[in-house]
């Protein structure tokens, strides 16, 4: 009996004599999200489960809310080893690896069964091009979908072409794919998209309906469409060469806590959209149903645009996976 406990115990004790000789990593992790969001506090949570995980000897050190610059800065960083890692966006992401940006294609993700399919088929593929790039991926994270506010009521895309479009800039391609599908975008930041509301410059935006409430935006544009037009995918990145200096015995525990905390955020973050919309509704904002047929629409008119983005903003072998992997989740549901 003794014998099998020792046994048992055995990984324990390797473990934290492992720890104990193992000299301390901090890793400085930035990202745009404030201290107190779903972001800042599943980073601070992660911190205190490994360096529990690690007797103490290794610490997340965060730089939340832009402290370290957006996510271009924090990238640059990472790579020159003024910071560990970073908390990313889909945006963010196809900086280091291009063929993420796929899954920003303009309604072509239709719900959350999509997505998690998608990304379960996905992931291996752009993990793998993110470590070309030097750098780990630690958490995905799903955090809701984008929807379109305007100061008209918007179900159809002949709806949006009387709209001028607040788009962000820095991304031209997409910008021209909208283009080509016959929008109006106007390049604008999100820190002058209010101004540009009220002076009128633009009628419409797209938010994820968080963002849309926290910043007030939908006061000077209360109707949203209900239709997703695409999902927020992020990710926590560290660098490789910080990896690498932890043990390998670390890697599988420290990785197992990051995934049980991924389920908690995406948990969080539904709840606080719900709360969002919620909250928005109180004061004036107006939801406008997406009937299936014009959905489809929708979809045939952001694939006008689709040449703008094949082979530019990602790879065609990439497009007709993805493409290939909606095809098969959506026959075998209709199959159902």
């Amino acid at each position: 009996m003794k014998k099998r406990y020792l046994h048992l115990a055995f990984p324990l004790i390797f473990l934290l004599f492992l720890a104990a000789s193992l000299p301390g990593v901090t890793i400085k992790i930035g990202t745009i999200a404030p201290e107190r969001s779903p972001w800042g506090k599943a980073l601070q949570e992660l911190s205190r489960d490994w360096q529990q995980i690690t007797a103490g000897k290794v610490e997340i050190k965060l730089y939340p809310g832009e402290i370290a610059g957006n996510e271009d800065d924090m990238i640059r960083k990472v790579r020159m080893g003024i910071l560990g890692g970073a908390a990313l966006s889909n945006r963010g992401l196809k900086k280091i690896y291009e063929d993420i940006y796929v899954l920003n294609i303009p309604f072509a993700i239709r719900n959350d069964h999509e997505l998690a399919q998608v990304l379960d088929q996905l992931k291996p593929e752009f993990e793998s091009g993110i470590e070309t790039k030097g750098f780990k991926v630690v958490i995905w994270s799903t955090s809701g979908w984008v929807n379109f506010f305007s100061k008209s009521p918007i179900r159809t895309p002949e709806d949006m072409r009387n709209q001028r479009i607040s788009f962000v800039t820095g991304e031209p391609l997409l910008a021209q794919a909208w283009k080509v599908a016959g929008f109006r975008v106007i390049p604008n930041d999100l820190k002058d998209l209010m101004m540009a509301l009220q002076s009128g410059m633009v009628d419409s935006f797209y938010l994820p309906p968080m963002l849309a409430a926290s910043g007030q935006y939908f006061s000077q544009a209360p109707h949203m469409c209900d239709l997703k037009v695409a999902p927020l995918v992020g990710a926590i990145v560290i660098s490789d060469r910080i990896w690498k200096q932890i043990p390998r015995e670390f890697h599988a525990p420290m990785m197992q806590r990051a995934r049980e905390m991924s389920d908690r955020l995406y948990e969080d973050t539904i709840r606080l959209e719900k709360e969002a919309l919620e909250t928005m509704k109180k004061h004036g904002l107006i939801l406008h149903h997406v009937n299936p047929e014009d959905a489809h629409v929708w979809e045939e008119t952001a694939e006008k645009g689709m040449n703008v983005l094949i082979g530019k903003a990602f790879s065609r072998e990439i497009y007709q996976k993805f493409t290939s992997i909606l095809k098969g989740i959506r026959k075998k549901n209709a199959g159902a």
